[in-house]
């Protein structure tokens, strides 16, 4: 029987959210509704309020969640009932010709649930990012659930976005390995995440970069090896300086404006890398010397959640989580009931939280 449960939504662009009741189908074919436990607040659900994405009004907000699956649909085969899962936007189809020539990470078909979950008179949601869990329980795609070992959801939850996306901007797209130097422009969650993912992996010359004291600060306790503030000096001439007077061999560039990417081009070594994680607005662009794109050599790359593996990706980070070597918990700056999500969005958008994090028991 369908199920009535409580979720977030935006009505129309720019209008406060609103907690209202929501209609949960049945499972169908290659389904699974999910009891979500904890769900990050992301600037992307910000961006579906305010109309940045499309126009599919109403959405169900929140995408970056963690929770336990209830029920499965026909075929179901990669989770049951009962298993922990955290929740991923990309699910592969297997099938392209990039899932087909073993580049499942960057699947040209992924999917989502082909029901909608509605409101109580039957007007159709929008999920956010195909998910939608700003929700006691939400409706997607079995391959949308990754299976991971019991954690706390709240810290776990936030791999299904935000972080998954800077650490694999720093280790998947931008290939950081031992002894390597990289700046990350940009000290948010997504920054951050980047940072930690370098430090993991053994990078030596670790640079934060950002316009606020605040976020420098914080980005020392990921791994920051020093820290730029942009407001007080040329980040492009300190970065170098920091790195032998050549820059760095990875820049990551976490904000998504036309200045920032400049200054990621220009602070990269001869035949280093620059990443784009950050998202830019449809108007935004970038102009660049092209005789300065084919004499640096290297790459210049963007990262598209990370360019991630759901399965592969998540289960490793999760165990780094428990054997205390990537810190999550430092992601959360608060954790909140559904109810809050409109003031959380306050909060970020001020720059005074990493991540709210919704939790399904109230908050605390």
């Amino acid at each position: 029987m369908p199920q009535t449960v409580k979720g977030v939504i935006a009505r129309s662009k720019g209008a406060a959210v609103e907690l209202t009741d929501i209609v949960i189908p049945d499972p169908g074919p290659g389904e699974a509704v999910v009891a979500v436990e904890a769900c990050g607040v992301c600037h992307t659900d910000l961006h579906y309020r305010e109309g940045g994405i499309n126009d599919d009004f109403p959405f169900l907000l929140g995408h970056e969640a963690a929770g336990v699956v209830e029920a499965i649909g026909e075929g179901v085969t990669e989770v049951a009932p009962g298993d922990f899962v955290i929740l991923n936007w990309r699910a592969v189809c297997g099938q392209c010709r990039s899932c087909r020539r073993g580049r499942p990470e960057i699947c040209f078909a992924t999917h989502n649930a082909r029901q909608k979950m509605t409101l109580t008179d039957g007007t159709e949601l929008s999920p956010a990012l195909g998910i939608g869990a700003f929700v006691e329980k939400t409706l997607v795609a079995a391959g949308q659930c990754t299976k991971v070992d019991r954690a706390d959801a709240a810290a776990v939850g936030l791999l299904g976005c935000g972080v998954m996306a800077g650490f694999g901007a720093a280790v998947n797209t931008g290939g950081v390995k031992r002894g390597d130097s990289i700046a990350v422009i940009g000290c948010g969650g997504v920054g951050n995440a980047a940072i930690a993912g370098a430090a993991i992996v053994g990078a030596t010359t670790i640079i934060a970069v950002d316009v606020d004291d605040r976020k420098l600060e914080g980005a020392q306790r990921f791994g920051a090896t020093h820290t730029v503030n942009s407001r007080d000096v040329d980040a492009v001439e300190r970065i170098r300086e920091l790195t032998g007077g050549h820059g760095a061999d990875v820049v990551v560039e976490a904000v998504g404006r036309p200045e920032t990417y400049e200054q990621a081009f220009y602070a990269r070594d001869l035949a280093g890398t620059v990443v784009l994680v950050g998202v830019p607005t449809p108007d935004q662009q970038v102009t660049l010397p092209m005789i300065e794109i084919f004499g640096r050599g290297g790459s210049l790359k963007s990262s598209w959640y990370g360019d991630c593996l759901p399965s592969r990706d998540f289960p490793m980070l999760v165990n780094l989580y428990r054997q205390g070597r990537f810190d999550l918990d430092a992601f959360v700056s608060e954790k909140i009931g559904i109810g809050d999500v409109e003031a959380a969005f306050a909060k970020m958008h001020a720059g005074e939280v990493l991540r709210s994090v919704v939790v399904m028991d109230g908050g605390q």
